[in-house]
């Protein structure tokens, strides 16, 4: 295969470039989804958690079948990251998707470095420096220009309010994920703690869908069940061993810099494929919150490489810059 032949800093960059495109191409799988069946936002959750457990569960059994057992504290550091990051975030966001466009939708999730910054200021006593400041000014603005451009093309500018409404509470509640999950990957290692992570959140959406839904609603078109396949393996699975991959040829600050790809990638896809329509403020809007990620990601100087054998912090979901798991 020609990849094989490439350098390890080739193969780096072409591993962050597919993972900013699978993470980047989740929200157009859900909004396929709803355009294809009447199909609720627990449903299709419960679809794609479901899907992607078997392999979650490969990963910590086998890749991890060296690793120490998990002390109790782990494991209750891993529910809570659960029920925060894949299933808190992830019930968020697929509602919020159900009134917004594909592209607000990312770019509001895009803003979660922020808020991270924002919870150190405020419960963990940090201070907030000057390029923090401007990094949340700019992020802000972004968001401000992309969401006036959805109330300007909405039917119902109410629905806009209660789709961004949600969303900002998945990346809300994606941020408090993020600041803990640093903490469980210098643990448990970037790979062990992604697939026990959602292994956690797949039980809980389960849960959630007994409690509430009807066994009937499993009942969906094909097409349902492929986008559910898809949202589980090229934008849940892959992403996650890809990103991995990635940081270990290319290192944390390169990887963070490519996956500032994926909003923009995903406003592309929701023109060409959903119909989305698209503006000059939307890419200005765009462009403000990229470079507010980026200037709040650079707070810190990462090595270019980590040292060999090192464990690299590594983002889920939605998985671009650091501070994480990745939503």
């Amino acid at each position: 295969m020609p990849w094989k032949s490439w350098s390890s800093e080739r193969l780096g960059i072409a591993l962050a470039v597919l993972a900013a495109f699978g993470f980047s191409f989740k929200a157009i799988f859900v909004k396929l989804a709803y355009a294809a069946a009447p199909v609720d936002a627990v449903t299709l959750l419960t679809l794609r958690m479901t899907f992607a457990l078997p392999i979650a569960l490969w990963a910590s059994l086998w890749l991890c079948r060296s690793a120490p057992p998990l002390t109790r504290r782990d494991w209750g550091l891993l529910i809570a990251l659960g029920l925060l990051g894949y299933y808190g975030a992830s019930i968020l966001d697929f509602l919020g998707l159900q009134y917004i466009s594909a592209a607000l939708e990312r770019l509001i999730l895009f803003i979660y470095p922020t808020i991270t910054v924002l919870i150190g200021v405020l419960f963990l006593g940090q201070r907030l420096e000057r390029r923090q400041v401007g990094a949340l000014l700019l992020s802000y603005a972004g968001i401000a220009l992309a969401f006036a451009h959805d109330l300007q093309v909405a039917d119902d500018i109410d629905q806009v309010l209660i789709g961004a409404a949600l969303v900002f509470g998945s990346a809300l509640s994606y941020a408090f994920y993020s600041s803990g999950a640093e903490i469980a990957i210098r643990r448990l290692g970037s790979i062990r703690f992604a697939a026990l992570a959602i292994i956690v959140s797949s039980l809980a959406t389960q849960l959630h869908f007994l409690a509430t839904q009807p066994f009937s609603t499993l009942q969906q078109p094909v097409e349902v069940y492929l986008y559910g396949v898809a949202m589980a393996v090229f934008s849940t699975l892959l992403p996650v061993f890809w990103q991995s991959a990635a940081l270990r040829h290319i290192g944390a600050a390169r990887t963070v810099l490519i996956g500032t790809l994926g909003p923009v990638l995903t406003i592309f896809f929701a023109w060409g494929l959903l119909a989305e329509p698209v503006s000059l403020a939307q890419l200005a809007g765009a462009g403000l919150v990229l470079a507010g990620v980026l200037l709040v990601s650079a707070r810190k100087r990462l090595p270019d490489r980590p040292r060999p054998g090192a464990e690299s912090l590594v983002a889920t979901e939605p998985a671009q810059p650091l501070g994480s798991p990745r939503g």
